[in-house]
């Protein structure tokens, strides 16, 4: 199955701003609308500093617990999709690649990037392992069980929905497409838009500040 078509055309901010009033209400969608003041001058948009990353909890794509927090000490790009997706998620995987590849070799190894299955019914572990290592040999998965992704999606101000439902195998996926960069310490520093990552070098102008 595919994302639906509305979730294709819909830009990246009109999507977020949906969920982000959908799970968070004004104060969530205020805070990715508004640019920071950040000396630092990202790209993308910042966070507050100081702010954690919500946790992420689940299997991953080796069928071993994973824990965002296990990661620490890497620069993790966190992103929400399905493996059903036909191009936000692929293109997202391929960019993220880019500019990984695009990182002297020291920083590339500190670079984790990390897909979080918003379609858990449908991908299973070991299409999840196919799919990232598709993209990337150092690719990660994760799969969290509803209702656990729900309350997870909402802290991370992710918004997805189940549409044209005539089956348990058979639906469409709609979902924001924010890519979320959390630096070494564990904290959420970046958000892009996805209209972003065509930039690799403004992206990896942005993974290295939160490197240093």
């Amino acid at each position: 199955m595919t994302a639906s078509p509305a979730a294709v055309r819909r830009p990246w901010p009109w999507s977020l701003l949906f969920a982000l009033l959908a799970v968070g209400g004004l104060p969530a969608a205020t805070l990715v609308y508004a640019r920071v003041n950040n000396p630092q001058d990202f790209y993308g948009t910042a966070y507050p500093a100081g702010r954690v990353a919500p946790p992420l909890v689940g299997t991953g794509e080796d069928g071993r617990p994973l824990a965002l927090g296990a990661l620490k000490g890497r620069a993790v790009v966190v992103f929400f999709g399905f493996l059903q997706c036909p191009n936000i998620c692929p293109t997202t995987l391929a960019s993220l690649e880019r500019v990984r590849q695009a990182l002297p070799p020291g920083q590339r190894d500190r670079v984790q990037t990390l897909l979080v299955s918003v379609d858990p019914t449908r991908d299973t572990v070991p299409k999840l392992r196919e799919y990232v290592r598709f993209f990337s040999p150092s690719a990660r998965g994760l799969i969290i069980p509803e209702p656990q992704l729900r309350k997870t999606a909402a802290a991370w101000g992710v918004g997805y929905e189940y549409t044209d439902i005539t089956g348990p195998q058979t639906y469409q996926v709609s979902h924001t497409t924010g890519v979320y960069l959390i630096d070494p310490q564990g904290e959420q520093r970046v958000v892009w838009d996805i209209s972003q990552l065509t930039n690799t070098a403004r992206i990896v102008g942005d993974v290295q500040t939160v490197l240093r």
